[in-house]
């Protein structure tokens, strides 16, 4: 059973929606998790660390599947092996047995990234106008949703096995259930036609280096946002914590018009405009120093970034001579090293020089996304071709 092109965006959706439940679920019951098996807060580093290595290390053979088997076939599985991932990580008696899970669960979530990504961009093609932003909008909103149940779950001292056990279960039938719609089969696996294995173009290394930027900008927000309230600016907790909030919400609603906007302006409008937004508007939060303007920064920071992904992974999956798995995979893999790398990275920097110096990076990065704009030129869309898709 397949979908026609409008059937098969509301499954992506779908599918990028139950993702973002899935992670938001996983996140908001780590420290319930953490009690349950007993560990220090170095130990349950590394067990996340493996849950990372795994997303890496799968990431490049998620991207060969799909190209080999077509994205359809490719992202039901791992969406499967998601669920069964969360709803069993929680069992885990011991450190080595958790390690091993959220290693599994990495991989499968690193899997799907891919997949579903490369799905997208085929469903996109269909529409020959952009959609993608709206993919990640859907997954942003799973997001925060599976954060507020989790909350809700702990407050109400639901037993995380139970909470998680329930999140795998509906996420898979419903996913599942509604994968079916996607795009026929075969309608983007190329078999064995053409090469898996090819030396990458340089305009590939160069987005790249956009998503790579982009995703530690991410990861360091939301590692090092509500530390910069607090510790710098003397805000209390509560307070603290509305900066990646701000963070969060901007980049959701961001994600929500990218679509219209890059349909209108362009790409590579839309990421010189939101890198310059993100560079002006964090640059000056932080000269002002003052929590307003602090949380004011963070929100510049999310609205900037937030088209900057979508842009960058469609063009990922549209590089000439390339299968689109494949570009998908290479990109996503680098993007999410930077990912990893810039809480840490922040961290080291801010220990010699202090955070307030340190958070002068992402404006930097900014910047770099900003000059890297045009390598985002090949993600646009004929303005003369009559959209053929319903909406």
């Amino acid at each position: 059973m397949s979908g026609t092109p409008r059937q098969a965006r509301s499954a992506v959706a779908a599918v990028f929606f139950l993702n973002g439940l899935i992670f938001g679920s996983w996140a908001a019951r780590i420290p319930a998790i953490r009690d349950r098996v007993g560990l220090s807060d170095g130990e349950l580093g590394i067990a996340l660390a493996c849950g990372a290595i795994g997303s890496i290390i799968a990431m490049p053979i998620a991207g060969g599947r799909a190209a080999r088997l077509g994205s359809r076939r490719a992202t039901r599985v791992a969406l499967g092996l998601i669920s069964i991932a969360v709803a069993v990580v929680a069992l885990a008696p011991s450190l080595p047995a958790l390690c091993a899970l959220v290693f599994f669960m990495g991989a499968a979530m690193g899997s799907c990234d891919v997949t579903m990504n490369a799905h997208g961009v085929e469903v996109e093609r269909r529409y020959d106008r952009p959609i993608l932003a709206g993919f990640h909008a859907a997954f942003s909103i799973g997001g925060l949703a599976g954060g507020a149940l989790g909350a809700l779950a702990a407050a109400a001292g639901l037993d995380v096995r139970v909470h998680l056990a329930l999140v795998g279960v509906v996420a898979g039938v419903v996913g599942l259930t509604w994968s079916r719609r996607f795009l026929a089969g075969d309608a983007d696996a190329i078999g064995h036609a053409e090469p898996i294995l090819v030396r990458p173009p340089r305009r590939l290394l160069a987005l790249g280096a956009l998503a790579f930027a982009c995703l530690l900008i991410e990861g360091a927000s939301a590692d090092w946002s509500a530390v910069y309230l607090r510790d710098e600016l003397g805000t209390a907790a509560g307070t603290a914590a509305l900066a990646f909030t701000a963070f969060s919400v901007t980049m959701t609603l961001g994600r929500l018009v990218g679509d219209p906007l890059v349909n209108r302006f362009g790409p590579q409008t839309i990421v010189r405009a939101g890198g310059a937004l993100a560079a002006i508007g964090f640059g000056l939060g932080l000269a002002i120093s003052e929590p307003v303007a602090g949380i004011a920064g963070f929100a510049c920071l999310g609205a900037g970034m937030s088209g900057v992904v979508p842009i960058v992974f469609r063009a990922s999956g549209r590089v000439p001579g390339m299968a689109a798995g494949v570009g998908l995979a290479a990109v996503s893999s680098t993007g999410y090293l930077g990912f990893l790398v810039g809480p840490p990275t922040i961290g080291g920097i801010a220990t010699l020089t202090g955070l307030p110096t340190a958070l002068i990076v992402l404006v930097i990065l900014a910047a770099v996304v900003t000059a890297l704009a045009p390598t985002t030129r090949h993600a646009a869309f004929a303005r003369a071709v009559p959209e053929p898709m319903p909406a």
